[in-house]
């Protein structure tokens, strides 16, 4: 292979820029591809610029494998410039593959805005890359943040944001304690759900948001004395 020199890019080649755009998935997927085995920076902007429309998930993720071997230098400020879009799917994809590329550099590109994002799969695809890129000394800020959306979205919505909580590790126990205390009950229920699946991973999301409804119903005592 030959190495990459990202100072003097080569020209991209015509034909696989037009793969890129093809009608057919299958004919992108194989552009993607082709460009990811033998990676050059001269393609980074035509990559970026697909993954904020390409519909098929499975030429997404190519494109984003595709990213993901070019040099993190000139691909994190392209991506970064992608988290300002008007198009949710091109902040969702950036983020994404943010993620899997793991710069650190990244990081302060994770705002607020983007946490909180109206999008679901934006605010998702932020979660996801933020417990991935955040400093150490940041992570219960960054757990505080994201508990403030408990009770948010439907299941899929919801199990991602445990997920990503959980990923943090046992600094997220203070706010699941302060959120399992809040007057709204869906948030509760959330919140003990995260709270189950950090003392136990294998648990099943659906078993923990049950098991946690039924606790906040009984209240600590009258679990307890069930327990015996």
């Amino acid at each position: 292979m030959v190495p990459i020199n990202s100072a003097q890019p080569h020209s991209p080649d015509a034909r696989l820029l037009d793969a890129l755009a093809a009608g057919n998935s299958s004919t992108r997927l194989k552009a993607a591809l082709a460009i990811g085995t033998d990676p050059e920076p001269g393609f980074v902007d035509a990559l970026v610029a697909r993954c904020a429309i390409e519909p098929d998930f499975f030429v997404r993720d190519m494109l984003t494998w595709a990213l993901t071997r070019l040099p993190s230098e000139i691909t994190v400020p392209k991506l970064r410039a992608e988290l300002d879009s008007g198009s949710t799917q091109a902040r969702s994809q950036a983020l994404h593959t943010l993620s899997k590329i793991g710069d650190s550099d990244a990081w302060p590109a994770i705002t607020s805005s983007l946490l909180h994002d109206a999008d679901d799969e934006v605010a998702r695809s932020a979660w996801r890359a933020a417990v991935v890129l955040v400093p150490d000394g940041e992570k219960e800020a960054l757990a505080t943040k994201l508990a403030a959306q408990f009770g948010r979205g439907d299941r899929e919505v919801r199990l991602s944001l445990s997920r990503a909580l959980v990923a943090l590790g046992d600094v997220v126990e203070p706010v699941l304690r302060a959120a399992m205390t809040r007057h709204d009950p869906a948030v509760r229920a959330h919140a003990g759900a995260t709270e189950r699946l950090l003392r136990d991973p294998d648990a099943g999301f659906d078993l923990a948001v049950d098991e946690a409804r039924r606790v906040f119903a009984l209240g600590p005592d009258r679990e307890e004395t069930q327990a015996c």
